[in-house]
């Protein structure tokens, strides 16, 4: 059943927040040490999107579109198991989201906004929200992010980004948002934050839209497939 999927998927923790989603024309961030979950995450964030019929393209500046679409098969494979999800979502998959890969450090806003204007044009595609997974945040400049939000508005979807985090640096701005975002929050409406612990990963809310944070929310994932635990 669908509304499985729905009770663990990650984005639940959106239901702690002030708006319950991120929207059209933000940018969401989620952040991360290497080997934590990142590309696993985002794609059940993407999942969360496509299930519930919206339209989504998935820009990989890391993997080919052939391994890209490999992640979404396993994650799928696992889900219809475990889940016992009907055929139709992994159908809903295969038709409402596109792959765009930038291998090489080819990504350039210039040629992002020509692709998706080619999909709404020739392929009558419209996404309603974008995935950037691979995106070093160290090595690009504050007007990458200003370009990406203005891209978000022109293009009404919303974006979700995935940014890697270091054990060795502890820097994090009087907001408690972590290097590498601690001077380019303000850009961002909402901010996750995966943390391992013993009992499994801690998916925090670092910032919700202009929402004062009083308290933290936060949800538990099984380590291993970056779902929600039961009774989170």
């Amino acid at each position: 059943m669908i509304e499985e999927f729905f009770s663990v998927s990650p984005l639940k923790i959106l239901e702690k927040a002030s708006r319950k989603n991120l929207g059209p024309g933000n940018l969401g961030a989620l952040l991360a040490w290497a080997g934590i979950g990142k590309t696993t995450c985002l794609i059940h964030i993407a999942l969360d999107k496509i299930f519930n019929h919206k339209k989504l393209v998935h820009i990989s500046l890391e993997e080919a579109p052939e391994k890209v679409t490999s992640y979404y098969n396993v994650i799928c494979r696992d889900l219809m198991k475990g889940l016992r999800l009907e055929e139709k979502y992994r159908e809903l998959v295969d038709r409402n989201r596109m792959i765009l890969a930038y291998l090489n450090r080819s990504f350039e806003i210039e040629r992002l906004q020509g692709n998706l204007q080619n999909l709404v044009e020739k392929l009558a595609f419209k996404p309603d929200a974008l995935i950037v997974d691979g995106l070093d945040f160290e090595r690009v400049e504050r007007g990458l992010f200003e370009a990406l939000k203005e891209l978000a508005k022109a293009f009404e979807v919303e974006i979700w980004l995935s940014a890697l985090t270091h054990r060795h640096i502890a820097t994090v701005n009087e907001r408690g948002i972590p290097y590498p975002c601690d001077q380019i929050d303000d850009l961002f409406s909402i901010i996750l934050q995966l943390q391992p612990e013993s009992r499994g990963i801690l998916l925090k809310l670092l910032k919700d839209h202009d929402h004062p944070m009083i308290s933290r929310a936060s949800i538990r994932l099984e380590p291993n497939t970056c779902l929600a635990l039961e009774g989170e």
